[in-house]
């Protein structure tokens, strides 16, 4: 799992002194060092780190587990909190109790996000970074009020040099 330089848990001084021990000093043995030793040192390092990394994987899975989990009871509750808000309607004490709850958002399994329910208008603020997109084609373009249907074209002088020699009469 770590045989690239760039994931190798050990470093690159560290294995240029294995691979000095493997070749220039393979012949060399200290008293309780050798390459043999670096090497099996360097072999539980790297055993640890790919268990550390399986660890890691295993510890996301159950992060993003918790984080499913979580998403389905925010959504559950959304919809109890909605039911129980029409179910109060004719009883102002239990109504108030419910409208002192505010859920936050839940992400529903499609992507979108699903707005919390409260009694305030959703774009408050009517600012458009939190209005929904348009859809559809964009407006036509209206002339200003009292503006005549060629006030923003050319001039008919410039009209008349543009068609000039093509046969083409201009039109103003």
């Amino acid at each position: 799992m770590f045989d690239s330089n760039e994931n190798d848990p050990i470093s690159p001084a560290l294995r240029a002194l294995l691979e000095l021990f493997t070749t220039d000093l393979a012949e060399v043995r200290f008293p309780d060092m050798n390459g043999d030793v670096l090497d099996e040192a360097a072999a539980q390092v790297r055993a640890k780190a790919e268990a550390v990394a399986k660890a890691q994987g295993a510890l996301e899975a159950a992060r993003q587990a918790l984080q499913e989990s979580q998403d389905a009871l925010a959504q559950k509750g959304q919809r109890a909190l909605a039911y129980a808000r029409v179910f109060s309607e004719e009883n102002p004490e239990l109504s108030a109790k419910l409208d002192a709850i505010h859920l936050s958002r839940a992400v529903r399994k499609s992507g979108k996000v699903e707005a919390a329910v409260s009694s305030e208008p959703v774009a408050a603020n009517g600012n458009e970074d939190n209005a929904p997109k348009r859809r559809g084609r964009p407006p036509k373009v209206r002339p200003a009020p009292g503006a005549t249907l060629f006030s923003e074209g050319p001039s008919p002088e410039a009209l008349a040099v543009a068609h000039e020699g093509n046969g083409v009469l201009p039109t103003a």
